[in-house]
């Protein structure tokens, strides 16, 4: 029902003119590779090939990947197993889904035997942490779990505010520290609260950072190292948050948020406004941490658990 909801999301908003009106798939199929003669002779042109890399690098999927997925069509054509659009389609999609599995790629949510389970987002201003945290808070406690936030981005006071009205919105308890406060104090101490009040989940924020900032990103480290010292094991996932809407850029900042703190988990947002989603896959082969959740909307719902597969499929799709 949620990739159903999506593909209606996106019908929408092609409609309304937010977002290029022509899927990766519907740009793919102009190419002279789709012409079912060609492919029925087993044979591909080099400038088709050239247009295919083309295409794929401008939907942000990356020179590996894209090479990969190249290779596997061109491999599967010589073979006499592409002769229509759908063998085509097929072939990429495979392609596509191979490349998410690949690695480190369990979608599923590390919880804690012993709660709280903790899990800290970060990630930089504008990517939709603050978001992302009210859809996961209010997802949890869909599943009837005590939820706490911890606001540690101490030096924003609109930050600590937007999140407060989503603890609020989803019966979430919410922590926040003394303005300008060690953002370690703060998720020290949200451990010992979320223990004292017998928390099921405790969603730790950071302050959102430049990624090129080095004095950020070692405050980043000491937030991490102090949650560890304080409740061994945790944070059980560290979930960055990329903004999917700016391509290769997105790639960047995970590879330097990746070399400050192990990341567990991906969530890319803002897909409802592109359709370059081969970011999604890229970031996976960066960093070699699994896809968890995309952003496609502003409410709860359009929080969606990942799956390589459906992914796959929807990013070839027609709509």
């Amino acid at each position: 029902m949620a990739w159903q909801q999506r593909t209606r999301v996106m019908r929408l908003l092609r409609k309304s003119g937010d977002v290029p009106k022509r899927s990766l798939w519907q740009r793919v199929k102009d190419i002279a590779l789709m012409d079912v003669a060609v492919l029925a002779r087993g044979g591909v042109s080099a400038g088709s090939i050239e247009q295919l890399e083309q295409i794929l690098l401008e939907s942000d999927f990356g020179v590996p990947v894209t090479l990969r997925l190249v290779e596997e069509v061109e491999r599967r054509a010589k073979r006499g197993l592409v002769k229509t659009q759908d063998e085509f389609q097929d072939a990429l999609a495979d392609g596509i889904e191979a490349a998410l599995r690949a690695g480190n790629s369990d979608p599923q949510l590390r919880r804690s035997a012993a709660a709280p389970t903790v899990i800290l987002v970060v990630g930089v201003n504008g990517a939709g942490k603050t978001t992302f945290i009210g859809k996961l808070s209010e997802r949890f406690r869909g599943e009837k779990k005590r939820v706490m936030v911890a606001a540690g981005d101490t030096f924003r006071a609109g930050a600590v505010d937007q999140l407060r009205v989503w603890a609020q919105r989803t019966g979430a308890e919410f922590l926040e520290g003394r303005a300008g406060a060690e953002p370690a104090t703060v998720a020290f101490d949200a451990i010992d609260s979320a223990i004292a009040r017998k928390v099921d989940v405790l969603i730790v924020d950071t302050a959102g950072r430049l990624h090129t900032s080095e004095g950020l990103m070692e405050e980043l480290k000491k937030v991490a190292r102090v949650i560890t010292k304080r409740l061994p094991g945790a944070p059980h996932e560290t979930l960055l948050v990329l903004d999917g809407t700016i391509g290769q850029n997105a790639v960047q900042q995970a590879k330097m948020f990746g070399a400050a703190v192990p990341i567990s988990g991906l969530v890319v947002t803002k897909l409802d406004g592109t359709a370059r989603g081969g970011v999604v896959v890229a970031v996976h082969e960066a960093i070699d941490a699994p896809v968890k959740f995309l952003g496609v909307g502003e409410t709860a719902a359009d929080l969606l658990s990942f799956d390589a597969a459906e992914f796959a499929r929807e990013l070839l799709s027609d709509e």
